[in-house]
């Protein structure tokens, strides 16, 4: 049986009045939800539909139809807002939807035949659009949600997983996070799993509330637009306990916190992931408030893999590996074996048992805590012969807060290049030298940023990075080849001692 749905249902009888989730706007209590799920559950039965894609910034609705496609087991496609129209109808195509249910203010933007859409009901904020039949991709058995994820390239690729896989990894978190009823502030989309099981099954479970505000309440837009004064408005409007970040909240963070900010008192646990995180980055921000604690995961593990806690923290690492899943070490390459994925959409050939290759570089302590060094295809090997994770370099740049962003190149060449961007538009070339100075003083010679160079504007095209703000290496290299190349002149390769 769903433990979520039970959870909710235990809820409902016990304390029927509890505010489980709130846009702002209206809160929905514990009984509410209980009887919105019965309600639309029973709704979607009837139309038989098997496959249902949705399309929706946050909100509460998004929720109620989640919980409603599982209670009847019809298989749930969440389709990224943010990804590129091209993106969008691959997904309704190559998963062979047959219902979309959209957010009624981007209806549009999906490119839907001619037709009428017809009402949700207890989801006033959705539409649903029936689909002509058509032949998707073939899926695993007790598939219950794909979740697409954009990866290095622009094709997105379908992960399939059931429901017991997504809430296993909830049931984790809240034995691991060990907080009781807290009050999550959802700021990524909900798409994105981690959002998902995270940031809305762990609360549920957990006897907690979910806020649930839309995106440009939080100064969210796209997959990497922010809007820094609106976000830390929020965090005060909301008094959060609990968030989810990625590295670039976190420098964010860390720069309002140098300015005077102060993080909400209200806030005990920030988990962050997606990319390395310097320690004296997270040291310093913890220092002015901010609760976070570095964690690991996968798509094809349903999300988090291994997490620092209150009771169980060591900096540097991503966290013990969670009870669920084991992790192993082969030849560099991290390997999770337990709560593996199905499958990825129409490749049979991935449907099989037995551990994951995460493609990632790491190792695992004698304790059980995690460490990632980066992606085993970015790695960089000089034309001295000498392997180096451009991941790490990155990292080291970020640690002080000075630079925004920062992407290192330098494949088959005698030294690094790194491509940055300021947190302060108004910050100097001196400033930007003097940190790429002071975290060159943190590496090997080989390692070394030899040169760089400043962008003009932050990069924040769908075209360049990720979905979760991750560079796309090949196409930002391609991008600016020509400048890049420059710092490889005849003249400054005869420099190389």
């Amino acid at each position: 049986m769903n433990s979520v749905l039970l959870a909710l249902e235990r809820r409902a009888r016990q304390s029927p009045g509890d505010t489980v989730l709130t846009d702002g706007v209206t809160c929905t209590t514990a009984a509410q939800l209980v009887d919105d799920i019965a309600i639309l559950g029973a709704h979607l039965a009837t139309l038989d539909i098997q496959r249902l894609a949705l399309f929706a910034d946050n909100s509460p609705d998004w929720v109620r139809l989640d919980l409603a496609a599982q209670s009847r087991g019809i298989c749930l496609v969440p389709v990224p807002t943010f990804f590129s129209s091209t993106q969008r109808e691959y997904i309704l195509r190559a998963a062979g939807v047959d219902a979309v249910a959209s957010d009624i203010r981007l209806r549009d933007l999906l490119g839907l035949p001619a037709g009428p859409a017809s009402a949700l009901p207890r989801c006033p904020g959705l539409l649903l659009d029936r689909l002509p039949a058509r032949a998707g991709g073939l899926v695993p058995a007790g598939t219950a949600k794909i979740t697409f994820t954009s990866g290095s390239t622009g094709t997105p690729k379908g992960v399939c997983l059931s429901t017991a896989q997504c809430l296993a990894v909830a049931t984790a978190l809240v034995g691991a996070v060990g907080l009781q009823a807290p009050r999550h502030l959802s700021l990524l989309p909900l798409s994105t799993l981690l959002e998902n099981i995270a940031g809305v099954y762990m609360p549920l479970l957990a006897g907690g509330q979910v806020a649930l505000p839309p995106p440009a309440e939080t100064g969210l837009a796209g997959s990497s637009g922010i809007d820094p004064q609106r976000l830390l408005q929020a965090l005060a409007h909301w008094r959060p306990q609990t968030l989810i970040l990625i590295p670039q909240f976190l420098a964010l963070f860390d720069q309002a916190l140098q300015a005077g900010w102060r993080a909400p008192a209200s806030l005990r646990f920030c988990a962050v992931g997606g990319a390395r995180v310097a320690p004296a980055l997270l040291q310093r921000v913890r220092e002015g408030g901010l609760p976070v604690f570095e964690g690991y995961g996968l798509s094809e593990s349903a999300s988090v893999v291994s997490l620092n806690t209150p009771g169980m923290d060591r900096p540097g690492t991503s966290g013990q590996v969670l009870p669920h899943v084991r992790v192993t070490e082969r030849e560099g390459e991290l390997w999770v074996e337990g709560n593996r994925f199905l499958g990825y959409l129409g490749d049979p050939v991935s449907w099989q048992s037995g551990p994951v290759a995460t493609g990632d570089l790491g190792s695992v302590d004698a304790d059980g805590y995690l460490t990632v060094s980066g992606r085993r295809k970015h790695l960089l090997i000089s034309s001295f012969g000498r392997n180096i994770s451009p991941e790490w370099v990155e990292s080291e740049l970020l640690a002080d807060g000075v630079l925004r962003q920062a992407v290192v190149l330098g494949d088959d060449r005698p030294w690094c290049v790194a491509l940055v961007y300021p947190a302060d538009a108004g910050c100097s070339d001196a400033e930007i030298a003097a940190t790429i100075a002071a975290a060159n003083e943190q590496l090997p010679d080989y390692a070394r940023v030899g040169d760089w160079i400043r962008l003009a504007q932050p990069l924040a095209s769908d075209d360049l990075l990720t979905a979760n703000g991750r560079p796309r290496r090949a196409q930002i290299a391609a991008h600016f080849a020509a400048d890049v190349a420059q710092c490889y002149s005849p003249l400054k390769e005869s420099q190389v001692v």
